[in-house]
Protein backbone atom coordinates (compact mmCIF):
# COMPACT_ATOMS: atom_id res chain seq x y z
CA UNK A 1 0.00 0.00 0.00
CA UNK A 2 1.52 3.08 -0.72
CA UNK A 3 1.94 6.15 1.69
CA UNK A 4 0.90 9.58 1.82
CA UNK A 5 3.66 12.56 2.79
CA UNK A 6 3.01 15.90 3.63
CA UNK A 7 6.06 17.65 3.34
CA UNK A 8 6.68 21.55 4.71
CA UNK A 9 9.37 23.45 2.98
CA UNK A 10 10.98 27.06 4.28
CA UNK A 11 12.21 28.56 1.62
CA UNK A 12 15.20 30.27 1.42
CA UNK A 13 17.28 32.07 -1.56
CA UNK A 14 20.07 29.22 -0.91
CA UNK A 15 18.43 26.32 0.50
CA UNK A 16 15.41 24.51 2.01
CA UNK A 17 14.26 22.98 4.76
CA UNK A 18 12.19 20.22 4.69
CA UNK A 19 9.99 18.36 6.99
CA UNK A 20 7.63 14.89 5.77
CA UNK A 21 4.94 13.27 7.87
CA UNK A 22 3.77 9.84 6.65
CA UNK A 23 0.22 9.16 6.72
CA UNK A 24 -0.24 8.96 10.57
CA UNK A 25 2.68 8.66 12.08
CA UNK A 26 3.90 10.37 14.92
CA UNK A 27 7.64 11.51 13.98
CA UNK A 28 9.32 13.11 10.96
CA UNK A 29 10.00 10.87 8.16
CA UNK A 30 12.40 13.31 6.65
CA UNK A 31 14.36 15.96 8.35
CA UNK A 32 16.67 17.56 6.36
CA UNK A 33 18.14 20.83 4.92
CA UNK A 34 18.91 20.56 0.95
CA UNK A 35 20.48 23.40 -1.53
CA UNK A 36 17.72 25.56 -3.39
CA UNK A 37 18.44 23.95 -6.74
CA UNK A 38 16.89 22.19 -9.07
CA UNK A 39 18.45 18.82 -9.16
CA UNK A 40 18.30 17.91 -5.35
CA UNK A 41 14.94 19.02 -4.87
CA UNK A 42 14.13 16.71 -7.99
CA UNK A 43 16.27 14.04 -6.69
CA UNK A 44 14.24 13.94 -3.08
CA UNK A 45 10.74 14.38 -4.52
CA UNK A 46 11.41 11.96 -6.75
CA UNK A 47 12.30 9.11 -4.01
CA UNK A 48 8.93 10.47 -2.24
CA UNK A 49 6.57 10.01 -5.09
CA UNK A 50 7.82 6.29 -5.76
CA UNK A 51 6.60 5.66 -2.16
CA UNK A 52 3.25 7.35 -2.45
CA UNK A 53 1.38 10.38 -3.17
CA UNK A 54 3.45 13.75 -1.88
CA UNK A 55 1.39 16.85 -0.86
CA UNK A 56 4.01 20.08 -0.12
CA UNK A 57 3.37 23.58 0.76
CA UNK A 58 5.33 26.75 1.63
CA UNK A 59 5.17 30.70 3.22
CA UNK A 60 4.48 33.19 0.14
CA UNK A 61 7.52 35.54 -0.22
CA UNK A 62 10.41 36.66 -2.32
CA UNK A 63 11.19 33.57 -3.64
CA UNK A 64 7.84 33.64 -5.62
CA UNK A 65 6.16 30.71 -7.33
CA UNK A 66 8.46 29.01 -9.18
CA UNK A 67 8.76 26.27 -6.68
CA UNK A 68 5.14 25.36 -6.79
CA UNK A 69 5.13 25.35 -10.51
CA UNK A 70 8.36 22.93 -10.25
CA UNK A 71 6.66 20.52 -7.76
CA UNK A 72 3.19 20.58 -9.52
CA UNK A 73 5.16 19.54 -12.84
CA UNK A 74 6.84 16.70 -11.19
CA UNK A 75 3.03 15.36 -9.96
CA UNK A 76 3.54 16.87 -6.43
CA UNK A 77 0.12 18.32 -5.15
CA UNK A 78 1.62 22.13 -3.64
CA UNK A 79 0.21 24.99 -2.50
CA UNK A 80 1.89 28.47 -1.09
CA UNK A 81 0.56 29.85 2.53
CA UNK A 82 0.20 33.30 3.36
CA UNK A 83 2.57 33.71 5.97
CA UNK A 84 -0.07 35.72 8.36
CA UNK A 85 -2.84 32.78 8.02
CA UNK A 86 -0.69 29.99 9.15
CA UNK A 87 -1.88 29.52 12.91
CA UNK A 88 0.54 30.26 15.62
CA UNK A 89 0.80 28.46 19.42
CA UNK A 90 0.82 30.85 22.14
CA UNK A 91 4.14 30.93 23.95
CA UNK A 92 5.90 29.41 21.15
CA UNK A 93 8.76 32.02 21.90
CA UNK A 94 11.58 29.61 19.63
CA UNK A 95 11.90 29.89 15.96
CA UNK A 96 14.12 28.15 13.51
CA UNK A 97 13.93 27.63 9.80
CA UNK A 98 13.10 23.44 10.73
CA UNK A 99 10.59 24.14 13.38
CA UNK A 100 8.72 26.52 10.74
CA UNK A 101 8.49 23.71 8.26
CA UNK A 102 7.90 21.27 10.96
CA UNK A 103 4.62 23.05 11.68
CA UNK A 104 4.04 23.67 8.26
CA UNK A 105 4.32 19.79 7.67
CA UNK A 106 2.09 18.90 10.86
CA UNK A 107 -0.93 21.36 9.75
CA UNK A 108 -0.70 20.53 6.25
CA UNK A 109 -1.56 16.94 7.24
CA UNK A 110 -4.10 18.00 9.87
CA UNK A 111 -6.19 20.19 6.93
CA UNK A 112 -5.83 23.64 8.49
CA UNK A 113 -3.80 25.70 5.59
CA UNK A 114 -5.33 26.87 2.79
CA UNK A 115 -3.39 27.79 0.07
CA UNK A 116 -3.20 31.15 -2.03
CA UNK A 117 -4.36 32.22 -5.72
CA UNK A 118 -1.64 31.40 -7.93
CA UNK A 119 -1.26 33.24 -11.23
CA UNK A 120 -0.78 31.92 -14.52
CA UNK A 121 3.23 33.02 -15.97
CA UNK A 122 1.26 35.81 -17.94
CA UNK A 123 -1.02 37.60 -15.44
CA UNK A 124 2.52 36.91 -13.18
CA UNK A 125 4.22 39.23 -16.00
CA UNK A 126 1.45 41.74 -16.34
CA UNK A 127 1.16 42.18 -12.45
CA UNK A 128 4.51 42.71 -12.06
CA UNK A 129 4.51 45.22 -14.84
CA UNK A 130 2.05 47.35 -13.06
CA UNK A 131 3.52 47.20 -9.72
CA UNK A 132 6.49 48.52 -10.99
CA UNK A 133 4.60 51.11 -12.44
CA UNK A 134 3.45 51.89 -9.27
CA UNK A 135 7.20 52.11 -8.03
CA UNK A 136 7.85 54.56 -10.46
CA UNK A 137 5.11 56.68 -9.17
CA UNK A 138 6.54 56.25 -5.99
CA UNK A 139 10.02 57.39 -6.47
CA UNK A 140 7.94 60.68 -8.44
CA UNK A 141 6.36 61.51 -5.66
CA UNK A 142 9.67 61.44 -3.31
CA UNK A 143 11.75 63.35 -5.71
CA UNK A 144 9.18 66.06 -6.02
CA UNK A 145 9.21 66.21 -2.11
CA UNK A 146 13.03 66.42 -1.84
CA UNK A 147 13.16 69.39 -4.88
CA UNK A 148 10.29 71.29 -2.60
CA UNK A 149 12.29 70.46 0.63
CA UNK A 150 15.63 71.69 -1.54
CA UNK A 151 13.78 75.39 -2.89
CA UNK A 152 12.34 75.67 1.20
CA UNK A 153 16.05 75.18 2.95
CA UNK A 154 17.21 78.05 0.48
CA UNK A 155 14.61 80.26 1.12
CA UNK A 156 12.12 79.71 -2.32
CA UNK A 157 8.66 79.57 -1.21
CA UNK A 158 5.18 79.17 -3.75
CA UNK A 159 2.78 81.47 -2.82
CA UNK A 160 0.12 78.92 -3.07
CA UNK A 161 -1.39 75.29 -1.91
CA UNK A 162 -1.64 73.83 -5.13
CA UNK A 163 1.68 72.68 -6.72
CA UNK A 164 2.71 71.07 -10.14
CA UNK A 165 0.14 72.79 -12.15
CA UNK A 166 0.96 74.96 -14.93
CA UNK A 167 1.42 78.07 -13.07
CA UNK A 168 3.73 76.27 -10.61
CA UNK A 169 5.60 74.89 -13.77
CA UNK A 170 6.26 78.74 -14.84
CA UNK A 171 7.69 79.71 -11.23
CA UNK A 172 10.08 76.81 -10.90
CA UNK A 173 11.53 77.49 -14.83
CA UNK A 174 11.79 81.32 -13.69
CA UNK A 175 13.78 80.66 -10.26
CA UNK A 176 17.30 82.03 -10.40
CA UNK A 177 20.12 80.89 -8.63
CA UNK A 178 22.83 82.81 -7.59
CA UNK A 179 25.66 79.81 -7.24
CA UNK A 180 26.08 77.82 -9.87
CA UNK A 181 25.85 74.31 -7.62
CA UNK A 182 22.61 75.07 -6.52
CA UNK A 183 21.35 75.53 -10.19
CA UNK A 184 23.11 72.23 -10.91
CA UNK A 185 21.56 70.82 -7.47
CA UNK A 186 18.09 72.61 -9.23
CA UNK A 187 18.46 71.08 -12.77
CA UNK A 188 18.97 67.32 -11.21
CA UNK A 189 15.82 67.10 -9.59
CA UNK A 190 13.57 68.71 -12.00
CA UNK A 191 14.46 66.83 -14.88
CA UNK A 192 15.00 63.62 -12.55
CA UNK A 193 10.86 64.45 -12.48
CA UNK A 194 10.67 65.17 -15.84
CA UNK A 195 12.49 61.62 -17.14
CA UNK A 196 9.86 59.93 -14.84
CA UNK A 197 6.96 61.24 -15.79
CA UNK A 198 7.36 60.68 -19.28
CA UNK A 199 8.68 57.05 -18.07
CA UNK A 200 5.08 56.81 -16.34
CA UNK A 201 3.21 58.33 -19.54
CA UNK A 202 4.95 55.40 -21.64
CA UNK A 203 4.01 52.96 -19.20
CA UNK A 204 0.29 54.04 -18.72
CA UNK A 205 0.00 54.24 -22.40
CA UNK A 206 1.55 50.45 -22.77
CA UNK A 207 -0.60 49.23 -19.72
CA UNK A 208 -3.68 50.74 -22.32
CA UNK A 209 -2.13 47.91 -24.79
CA UNK A 210 -2.10 45.09 -22.64
CA UNK A 211 -5.46 45.79 -21.11
CA UNK A 212 -7.23 46.03 -25.05
CA UNK A 213 -5.68 42.44 -25.84
CA UNK A 214 -7.00 38.98 -24.83
CA UNK A 215 -7.51 37.69 -22.27
CA UNK A 216 -7.96 40.58 -20.50
CA UNK A 217 -10.04 43.26 -22.90
CA UNK A 218 -13.45 42.17 -22.00
CA UNK A 219 -13.25 41.98 -18.13
CA UNK A 220 -11.34 45.02 -18.22
CA UNK A 221 -14.22 46.94 -20.64
CA UNK A 222 -16.63 45.90 -17.81
CA UNK A 223 -14.26 47.42 -14.93
CA UNK A 224 -14.27 50.77 -17.07
CA UNK A 225 -17.83 51.25 -16.77
CA UNK A 226 -17.61 51.75 -13.24
CA UNK A 227 -16.88 55.12 -11.70
CA UNK A 228 -13.27 55.67 -11.27
CA UNK A 229 -12.06 52.85 -12.88
CA UNK A 230 -9.66 52.95 -15.77
CA UNK A 231 -7.20 51.02 -17.38
CA UNK A 232 -4.58 50.54 -14.69
CA UNK A 233 -7.07 49.31 -11.74
CA UNK A 234 -9.33 47.46 -13.78
CA UNK A 235 -6.25 45.22 -15.47
CA UNK A 236 -4.78 45.28 -11.53
CA UNK A 237 -7.68 43.60 -10.40
CA UNK A 238 -8.01 41.09 -12.96
CA UNK A 239 -4.64 39.76 -13.12
CA UNK A 240 -4.07 39.75 -9.66
CA UNK A 241 -8.05 38.35 -8.79
CA UNK A 242 -7.78 36.17 -11.81
CA UNK A 243 -11.50 33.91 -11.02
CA UNK A 244 -13.65 36.65 -8.97
CA UNK A 245 -16.05 32.80 -8.57
CA UNK A 246 -13.27 31.89 -6.30
CA UNK A 247 -14.97 34.48 -3.72
CA UNK A 248 -18.37 32.72 -2.68
CA UNK A 249 -20.36 36.13 -1.40
CA UNK A 250 -18.82 39.69 -1.69
CA UNK A 251 -18.07 40.25 1.70
CA UNK A 252 -15.42 37.64 1.04
CA UNK A 253 -13.75 39.85 -1.14
CA UNK A 254 -14.55 42.73 0.75
CA UNK A 255 -12.60 41.19 3.67
CA UNK A 256 -9.46 40.03 1.16
CA UNK A 257 -8.88 43.36 0.24
CA UNK A 258 -8.93 44.33 4.15
CA UNK A 259 -11.70 46.94 3.71
CA UNK A 260 -14.00 45.57 6.43
CA UNK A 261 -13.58 46.61 9.82
CA UNK A 262 -12.18 44.90 12.51
CA UNK A 263 -13.95 43.50 15.23
CA UNK A 264 -13.80 41.91 18.88
CA UNK A 265 -17.13 40.90 20.53
CA UNK A 266 -18.10 39.15 23.38
CA UNK A 267 -21.60 38.81 24.64
CA UNK A 268 -23.62 41.56 24.64
CA UNK A 269 -20.77 44.03 23.48
CA UNK A 270 -19.67 44.51 20.35
CA UNK A 271 -16.32 46.82 19.51
CA UNK A 272 -14.99 47.73 15.99
CA UNK A 273 -12.26 49.54 14.73
CA UNK A 274 -10.62 50.48 11.90
CA UNK A 275 -9.97 48.07 8.72
CA UNK A 276 -8.38 45.10 9.05
CA UNK A 277 -5.82 45.97 5.73
CA UNK A 278 -4.92 42.05 5.41
CA UNK A 279 -4.90 40.87 2.02
CA UNK A 280 -3.92 42.38 -1.36
CA UNK A 281 -2.41 45.77 0.06
CA UNK A 282 -2.04 47.10 -3.76
CA UNK A 283 -5.59 46.22 -4.51
CA UNK A 284 -6.59 48.11 -1.77
CA UNK A 285 -5.01 51.49 -2.50
CA UNK A 286 -6.20 51.09 -5.67
CA UNK A 287 -9.89 50.93 -4.36
CA UNK A 288 -9.33 53.46 -2.09
CA UNK A 289 -7.96 55.64 -4.98
CA UNK A 290 -11.04 54.92 -6.99
CA UNK A 291 -13.34 55.60 -4.03
CA UNK A 292 -12.05 59.26 -4.15
CA UNK A 293 -14.10 59.89 -7.39
CA UNK A 294 -17.40 59.76 -6.04
CA UNK A 295 -17.51 62.10 -3.48
CA UNK A 296 -19.47 65.13 -5.69
CA UNK A 297 -22.60 63.85 -6.89
CA UNK A 298 -23.00 64.20 -10.41
CA UNK A 299 -24.10 62.62 -13.54
CA UNK A 300 -22.27 60.46 -15.90
CA UNK A 301 -19.21 62.24 -17.70
CA UNK A 302 -18.33 62.67 -21.19
CA UNK A 303 -15.59 60.40 -20.50
CA UNK A 304 -17.41 57.67 -18.55
CA UNK A 305 -19.82 57.85 -21.31
CA UNK A 306 -16.93 56.89 -23.50
CA UNK A 307 -15.46 54.47 -22.11
CA UNK A 308 -19.55 52.79 -22.04
CA UNK A 309 -19.61 52.68 -25.72
CA UNK A 310 -20.69 48.72 -26.87
CA UNK A 311 -21.26 47.43 -23.30
CA UNK A 312 -24.48 45.69 -22.60
CA UNK A 313 -27.04 47.96 -21.07
CA UNK A 314 -27.30 45.37 -17.52
CA UNK A 315 -23.87 46.60 -17.28
CA UNK A 316 -24.41 49.99 -17.71
CA UNK A 317 -26.98 50.15 -15.55
CA UNK A 318 -25.38 48.44 -12.67
CA UNK A 319 -22.73 50.82 -12.96
CA UNK A 320 -25.11 54.18 -12.51
CA UNK A 321 -26.63 52.00 -9.50
CA UNK A 322 -23.29 51.77 -7.80
CA UNK A 323 -22.52 54.91 -8.92
CA UNK A 324 -25.94 56.65 -7.44
CA UNK A 325 -25.79 54.46 -4.20
CA UNK A 326 -21.97 55.36 -3.28
CA UNK A 327 -22.43 59.18 -4.14
CA UNK A 328 -25.74 58.59 -1.93
CA UNK A 329 -23.24 57.17 0.74
CA UNK A 330 -20.35 59.18 0.57
CA UNK A 331 -22.75 62.13 1.25
CA UNK A 332 -24.99 60.91 4.51
CA UNK A 333 -21.85 60.16 6.05
CA UNK A 334 -20.66 63.38 6.00
CA UNK A 335 -24.06 64.71 7.01
CA UNK A 336 -23.56 61.95 10.08
CA UNK A 337 -19.96 63.64 11.23
CA UNK A 338 -17.52 61.38 9.43
CA UNK A 339 -14.37 62.51 8.33
CA UNK A 340 -13.74 62.29 4.53
CA UNK A 341 -11.18 59.56 4.82
CA UNK A 342 -13.88 57.33 6.67
CA UNK A 343 -16.45 58.19 4.03
CA UNK A 344 -14.04 56.77 1.32
CA UNK A 345 -13.17 53.92 2.94
CA UNK A 346 -16.85 52.91 3.72
CA UNK A 347 -17.10 53.78 -0.05
CA UNK A 348 -14.61 51.56 -1.17
CA UNK A 349 -15.80 48.51 0.84
CA UNK A 350 -19.40 48.82 -0.88
CA UNK A 351 -17.33 49.18 -4.18
CA UNK A 352 -15.35 46.29 -3.85
CA UNK A 353 -18.71 44.62 -3.71
CA UNK A 354 -20.06 46.38 -7.24
CA UNK A 355 -16.71 44.91 -8.67
CA UNK A 356 -17.36 41.26 -7.49
CA UNK A 357 -20.88 41.64 -8.57
CA UNK A 358 -19.69 42.86 -11.79
CA UNK A 359 -16.98 40.06 -12.33
CA UNK A 360 -19.58 37.16 -11.30
CA UNK A 361 -22.42 37.64 -13.42
CA UNK A 362 -24.26 39.64 -10.45
CA UNK A 363 -25.59 42.73 -12.41
CA UNK A 364 -29.25 42.43 -12.05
Amino acid sequence: MKSLHYAGIDVHKETMDLVVYRDDERHAFVECRIPNREKPVKKLFGKLLEEGSVTACYEAGCMGFGLQRFLSGMGVTSIVVAPGKVPKRSGDRVKTDRRDARSLAQQLRAGTLEGIHIPNDEDEAVRDYLRTRGDVRLELKKTKQRLHRFLLRHGYIYDSKRYWTHRHERWLRSLAFDRTMLKESFDEYYFMIKGLEEQLRLMDKRIEEIAGKEPYVERVQKLRCLKGIDYLTALSFVCEIGDFSRFGHAEAFMAYLGVIPREYSSGEKRRQGSITKSGNAHLRNLLIESSWHYRYKSAPSKRLNERREGQPAAIIAYADKAMMRLQRKFYHLLLKGKTKQTAVTAVARELAGFVWGMMVGQTA
